[in-house]
Order: structure tokens, then C-alpha cells, then sequence
């Protein structure tokens, strides 16, 4: 058992609140638990306890044993000097106060029901397990489920939301620039993916505004910029974005980033080289990407928008070295479904809120229209009867199993909450 779900108990009064006692009998009447603290000092702050008909106002510290309090020396801190009742799981030593006398002291486990008790070492047992409550998610209401996971997905999007501020932070609020980085990161895949962001803020994004409309340069800035043309290849296609990059590194003080980029175990059409050729044709034919995209909320709409195939050089090559078979290399629907979920919509996410507006429904809206994606996570998720039947719902188990379930925070878990309190 771990002193978090002592809090857990204690926050949310999961134990007999009529009969309790201190160790020297005295009654408890908890008026109120207090302001869960999960900084330093004390656990709980401004509760208000009544001891034997007498009201205490104050806080309250939470140990597994009393003698923890020895242990974390809060007898040495006079952040502790206000707590006006220990409770403990185990009482192993006796505490006192700075005046001397005995600090009041709860027993808690002597006031808990067995079957929570069964039910949180079920949940926290050591036997390996996929997720804690792979045996007992069934039994969870589906309401609860659907509920919980639409919480989930909105504080997936708030922690993407951190990257998308810092950056909008870093370029003034331009919100054209940030798409740009943003959409970069993402055309590298996890693979590439910091290297394409390295790619994308190592230039004024200014420089890409003047120079969009003219596709060679647009190529050369970030052909160069990514360090694909510092070897001699025998092509006039490379010569030729060579000379142009030679220009706009002096017009501009350009200054070329160490080459990271990684082809190995990769497909062909997810080779940086290809990424960025379309990154270059989609830049190149859009002109406010940002203000387009923002307006939009239909998928076939977006997917006109974004569906741009590579020029007539990278057609027939995957990389500047050797040529190959004849393909479109257009950006695919599944693709582009990975830009929109992990990309625009965060992005707009955090643009309604930025203008006080309600972005809740229209963000929920969109990313319902997309159909679940398909990963290990997902799949096991569904063998467990728990199925995405969007990718709304496939976003919140990837967050339900990548921030709950493999950290083990089921006490903060609306399913694992349900099944704590479950009664049989």
C-alpha cells in the first residue's frame, strides 16, 4: 500500500466518518478534509476537524507510519507546527508538538471497509499486466467510460498545447509560422520528427513568406537549411539548388543544421528527402496556409486543401542519388489524417482559446469525423471490449494508457475510481 491512496481516502472520505477516533479515544468529526496539497508542507491544508466537540482549524499530515514524521523531520520544520491531526495507517511511535503534548492521531485502518480495501490491492496487485484493471475494465459502465475519455482527449490536447505556445511565444504569436514548424515536425514522423522542427525554426520564417512562390528557392532554403547538399552529386537538379542556396545563405545569414536525418529501417516515401519536397509543394502552393485551414471543418474539405504531390525531379527519386520508378508521391489521406489529429487540430484548439473562445465542441466535432487509427494500443484496447469507433476515442486511449495505466495513477482514473468503490 502507498501513502497516495491514503490521500485518496482521505480526500474523498472512503472510510466509516461516524465512528472514528483518535489513538486516546477521543472523537472525530471531520467538518472539512481540506485543500489536498501537492506541494511541500502538510497533505491537506485549511481542514476543520472537531476533536471531542472542539473545533480545530488547521492542517492535516498523512503517513503510512506515524514514525514517517521522524523520518521526513517535520518535527524540524515549522511548516508542521499547524497540523491538527496525523493520520496514519500504522501507529508505530508517538508524536508530539512543540509544547510537548501528543499531536491527535487517527488510525485509519481500523475504519476502512475490507472490499475497498480487496479492491485497490486487486487494481495495484504485482502480477504483470497489460494495464491494472485489464480483468475488471468490463465491469466499468460505459458512461463512465465515454465521459472519461472525452476528458482524456482534451488533456491530450492541452499537453500538446505546451510545444504549440512555446513556439507561438518564440515567433510573436504567428500563427502561419507555427503551422509551419508544427506541420514540419510532423511530416519527420517520430523518427525525424525533432530534426524536421530543428529544420523549420532554423530560419526566419520571413524568409520563407518572400521567397514561397518561387518553388526552386523554396526547395534550396530547406534542401540546404537540412544539409542535403553539401555532397557533390552529379545532377543538374542539385547544381541548380546549390547556386540558389548559396544566394539566399548570404541575403539571408543563413547557417545550414548538422544533418540528423534518418533513412535507415524507413519506407521510401517517408524518407526526409521526399517529406520534404512535399512540405516544399505545399508551402509553395498555399499562401496563408494557417487563415485557410482555420476556416474549415469538414474532412473532404481539408483534404482537398492539403492533397499536394511532389515536382517532377522527385517523381522519378527518393533521394538526389539514384533515380527510381515513376511515382506521384502525393500526400495519401491516411497521411494527412496524421497532420490534421496531431497538428491542425491542437492548433486551432489553441487558437479559440486564445480568442476566449468555446473551441470544445467545434475541436470535438472534427476529430469525430475521423475513423479510429490503428496501433498496438488501440488493438489491445479493443480485445479488452473497449473499442475506438473514432479517432476522438483512439486519441483518449493513447493518453489513458501512456499517462494512467503504465504509470499506475488508477487513484486518479475515473475507471479505476469506479472500480475502487465498486460493491459486489
Amino acid at each position: 500500500m502507498k501513502e497516495e491512496f491514503l490521500h485518496f481516502l482521505w480526500q474523498y472520505k472512503l472510510f466509516d466518518v461516524n465512528t472514528l477516533k483518535t489513538i486516546e479515544n477521543e472523537s472525530i468529526q471531520i467538518l472539512k478534509s481540506g485543500d489536498y496539497n501537492k506541494n511541500s508542507g502538510p497533505d491537506f491544508l485549511n481542514s476543520q476537524i472537531k476533536i471531542n466537540d472542539q473545533l480545530w482549524v488547521g492542517n492535516v499530515e498523512i503517513h503510512m507510519n506515524s514514525s514517517d514524521w521522524y523520518l521526513h523531520k517535520h518535527e524540524e520544520n515549522e511548516n508542521y507546527d499547524a497540523v491538527i491531526l496525523h493520520v496514519v495507517w500504522n501507529n508505530d511511535a508517538d508524536v508530539f508538538m512543540r509544547n510537548n503534548k501528543p499531536i491527535p492521531t487517527l488510525e485509519l485502518k481500523y475504519f476502512v471497509n475490507k472490499e475497498l480495501l480487496g479492491n485497490y490491492h486487486n487494481l495495484f496487485s504485482k502480477q504483470q499486466r497489460w494495464i491494472p484493471c485489464e480483468n475488471q475494465i468490463e465491469e466499468v459502465d460505459s458512461f463512465v467510460i465515454k465521459n472519461w475519455l472525452e476528458r482524456l482527449y482534451f488533456e491530450r490536447l492541452e499537453s500538446k498545447s505546451i510545444l504549440i505556445k512555446e513556439l507561438l511565444e518564440k515567433s510573436n504569436n504567428d500563427y502561419e509560422a507555427v503551422l509551419f514548424q508544427l506541420l514540419a515536425k510532423n511530416f519527420g514522423l517520430k523518427v525525424n520528427g525533432d530534426s524536421f522542427l530543428q529544420l523549420a525554426t532554423s530560419f526566419d520564417f520571413a524568409v520563407l513568406r518572400k521567397i514561397r512562390f518561387n518553388e526552386l528557392q523554396l526547395e534550396a532554403l530547406l534542401f540546404g537549411q537540412a544539409g542535403f547538399l553539401d555532397k557533390d552529386v552529379e545532377n543538374v537538379y542539385q547544381l541548380e539548388l546549390k547556386k540558389e542556396y548559396k544566394y539566399l545563405q548570404h541575403k539571408y545569414n543563413l547557417q545550414a543544421i548538422a544533418n540528423g536525418f534518418q533513412f535507415f529501417r524507413m519506407r521510401p516515401n517517408n524518407f526526409p528527402t521526399i517529406r520534404i519536397a512535399q512540405l516544399v509543394s505545399l508551402f509553395n502552393k498555399h499562401q496563408n496556409l494557417f487563415s485557410k485551414l482555420i476556416e474549415l471543418d469538414k474532412l473532404e474539405d481539408f483534404y482537398k486543401l492539403l492533397s499536394v504531390e511532389v515536382n517532377d525531379f522527385w517523381k522519378t527519386h527518393y533521394t538526389f542519388e539514384t533515380e527510381s520508378k515513376k511515382s506521384t508521391k502525393k500526400l495519401t489521406k491516411s497521411f494527412i489524417d496524421l497532420l490534421l489529429i496531431n497538428t491542425v487540430i491542437p492548433l486551432k484548439f489553441v487558437y479559440y482559446k486564445s480568442r476566449g473562445e468555446e473551441g470544445q465542441e467545434k475541436t470535438l466535432k472534427l476529430i469525430q469525423q475521423f475513423k479510429p487509427e490503428k496501433n498496438s494500443i488501440v488493438s489491445k484496447f479493443s480485445d479488452l471490449k473497449i473499442k475506438a469507433d473514432s479517432a476522438f476515442e483512439s486519441q483518449a486511449l493513447l493518453e489513458l494508457k501512456n499517462n494512467y495505466c503504465a504509470k499506475k495513477r488508477c487513484l486518479q482514473c475515473a475507471i479505476g475510481n469506479n472500480l475502487l468503490r465498486k460493491s459486489n
